[in-house]
């Protein structure tokens, strides 16, 4: 197999070919950091690539591999990170000029040192809207979708899923809260897994909402984001929203039945404002999962609506919060529509923060209720496939974009985007599943069982297959 072909293998392959030594870290690495030197000046994916760091950890995980020191499918494996996350002795600009040439961090984030302690080889930190909360900062610019780069790649998390997508790494860890993780997920044709809010640490995380940020993977298969979770999900002191429980062994429990489980389709979430290809698809993905064993029933969720506003009307004024130190010494440093929702959220009345959270408890109650009924729900991640770049606006409406996935930001219930399709322009299309609380294992084995029988997270994007300059 040549080292070009070693990048189009799930993380899952690569470990049995490590143990098996059939392939080499420090080749697959070199193989990983050759595609982003080819591609990088068009895709536009990565903030910060560490070659030498990537290579050091190679020869070391290669190291521990030879010598049968490690257990760990991640050990040699090559990820990256949001560039939201600290790593000691790094620059991170959280795609900002507010932080450009101005931070190195001093720590480094609590979900990043347990990838480094899974041995994994760090690549970089990868590209994403300013603070992600929702704007390209002109700095910066714009991360381009690897299935055509003219399309954008949605969401917050955008350079870690096009990174992903183009094989510039394997896996890689982004942060959710309206839909940043699942939307470019979707878009790219991958697996995006938004976990339990307080399953994994946002310590070290710069934060956009603090009760509404979820971390997460990025990956191109339900059984690699089941490895990713393994390492990264667990109790941290360092995050008062972290929870203590015993380990969840996620790929263990791949490998258990989905029969018999109860699969509710949100009705009203497949109308007239999804695009017909999209509402197609996933209930192409419904079938199949029927096929499966997966018993289905229509159900209807009330409140979704009102849950978007709820969500961002908090997301306002805790990215108010958070950023007010640095929105008065460096204002000139945002994005102009960064700026001023920012100076929008310092606005908004206690009262109304008080009553949305109000509103986040009624909203909690009837997800709950609804998944009495159900094991889980499904809709379609994005109302459409990925748009052109050039039909961005500057401070367009968010609540159309996280109307699928912003609700379970607000309730902090498991999501995960599976692939499930293509439109006829070749664009990835995605299912949402999501579950009850800590049911993220029931999440990755009904994914990994559908994508046992389906094929779609196999395909190749065709822009790069085309052209190896990308």
């Amino acid at each position: 197999m040549s080292y070009e072909e070693l990048c189009y293998l799930t993380v899952a392959e690569l470990a049995g070919l490590f143990r098996q030594r059939e392939a080499s870290p420090v080749d697959v690495t070199l193989a990983v950091l050759d595609r982003i030197e080819r591609m990088e000046d068009r895709l536009n994916a990565y903030i910060l690539v560490t070659r030498e760091r990537a290579l050091k950890d190679a020869r070391k995980a290669e190291a521990k591999l030879l010598r049968g020191e490690t257990s760990s499918p991640l050990c040699g494996v090559p990820v990256s990170l949001k560039d939201i996350f600290d790593v000691e002795g790094l620059p991170m600009t959280c795609a900002s000029d507010v932080l450009k040439g101005r931070y190195v961090s001093t720590r480094t984030a609590h979900v990043a040192q347990r990838l480094f302690d899974a041995g994994v080889v760090f690549v970089g930190k990868n590209n994403l809207l300013e603070f992600a909360y929702g704007e390209t900062h002109p700095s910066f610019g714009y991360t381009r979708n690897p299935w055509d780069l003219e399309r954008s790649t949605m969401g917050s998390s955008t350079g870690s899923a096009a990174t992903v997508a183009a094989r510039q790494a394997f896996a890689s860890i982004g942060t959710d809260t309206g839909g940043s993780i699942r939307l470019p997920a979707s878009y790219c044709g991958l697996v995006g897994l938004k976990p339990t809010y307080g399953l994994v640490s946002r310590r070290g995380l710069v934060s956009l909402s603090w009760s509404c940020d979820h971390v997460g993977p990025l990956t191109r298969s339900a059984a690699d984001a089941a490895i990713v979770m393994d390492a990264i999900a667990g109790f941290d002191p360092g995050d008062p929203a972290s929870v203590a429980g015993p380990p969840f062994r996620f790929a263990q429990k791949l490998q258990e039945g989905i029969r018999g489980l109860r699969c509710g389709v949100v009705a009203h979430e497949f109308g007239e404002q999804v695009d017909a290809e999209v509402r197609d698809a996933v209930r192409l993905a419904v079938g199949v999962l029927e096929d499966l064993g997966v018993e289905t029933e229509e159900v209807e969720l009330p409140g979704m609506d009102q849950a978007v506003l709820a969500l961002i009307t908090i997301l306002l004024v805790e990215a108010s919060s958070y950023h007010k130190d640095w929105i008065r010494e460096r204002p000139e440093g945002y994005s102009a529509t960064t700026r001023e929702r920012l100076m929008l959220g310092s606005l908004v009345p206690a009262i109304d923060y008080v009553q949305v959270q109000r509103y986040r408890r009624t909203f909690c109650d009837v997800v709950s209720r609804v998944l009495e009924r159900v094991d889980v729900l499904v809709t379609p991640t994005s109302i459409t496939p990925a748009h052109l770049l050039a039909e961005e606006r500057p401070g367009r409406d968010l609540a159309p974009l996280v109307r699928p996935t912003g609700p379970f930001n607000l309730s902090g219930n498991p999501a995960i985007s599976v692939p499930c399709g293509f439109t006829s322009k070749g664009l990835p299309i995605g299912m949402q599943l999501v579950g009850r609380p800590f049911s993220d294992s029931d999440l990755l084995r009904i994914a990994h069982k559908y994508q046992e029988v389906t094929d779609w997270h196999r395909r190749r994007p065709r822009s790069l297959d085309a052209a190896q300059t990308v």
